[in-house]
């Protein structure tokens, strides 16, 4: 099938997402960097929300629950999170070509729901680097995302690896309900971490 790569992308997503989610300590989920910012929760409650309402009303594809779970816990956004996503990669995976290339209503105009599932994949990262960010500013280190991070290594041309915390959705939702998994990071090593350190 043509659109398979949105399919596997929205996969993928889906445990990104969450691993970022993951890495939020509990004392820290009413966290505000600048009073227009979002905390954590409000992250979270924006990521359900939004994800339900694109796919509702843009894609036609429903899931048999609330858009937020009811006891508002980052455990609870984890779980909630996982099975909602579970449910709509289910109903991507049914749908032929053709549902990818036909129009929807994307805001005030249309667009194929190819070029909006895309922009849903877009929309998900942009949040989820938002919260990188705040784990930064706690001096937290960070487990890959899309790549090597400054902790798993630093730069993929001076060796980098990726690390990623959780190797399945299913292992994540094991390890958080324990108290988490921390497999050891390397740290940037030798190096910079960045390609212009000096600014």
């Amino acid at each position: 099938m043509r659109y398979d790569f949105l399919i596997e992308t929205y996969e993928t997503e889906r445990i990104k997402t969450l691993s970022a989610w993951s890495q939020i300590p509990d004392a820290r989920m009413s966290f505000r960097p600048e009073p227009r910012a979002r905390s954590p929760h409000e992250h979270m409650v924006h990521q359900c929300v939004s994800e339900d309402t694109w796919m509702r009303t843009m894609l036609g594809i429903t899931v048999p629950m609330p858009a937020v779970p009811p006891t508002e816990t980052r455990l609870s956004f984890l779980e909630h999170y996982a099975a909602a996503s579970a449910v709509r990669l289910t109903e991507l995976r049914g749908k032929p070509d053709s549902w990818f290339e036909e129009p929807t209503t994307f805001f005030d105009t249309q667009r194929s729901r190819a070029w909006v599932v895309m922009r849903r994949l877009t929309h998900s990262a942009h949040h989820r680097g938002q919260l990188t960010v705040y784990l930064r500013l706690w001096e937290q280190s960070l487990y890959s995302t899309y790549g090597p991070s400054a902790d798993t290594g630093g730069l993929f041309q001076n060796g980098a690896t990726v690390i990623y915390r959780y190797s399945s959705i299913e292992r994540l939702l094991a390890g958080e309900k324990s108290g988490g998994e921390f497999p050891p990071l390397p740290g940037p090593g030798q190096r910079a971490p960045t390609e212009r350190p000096d600014g």
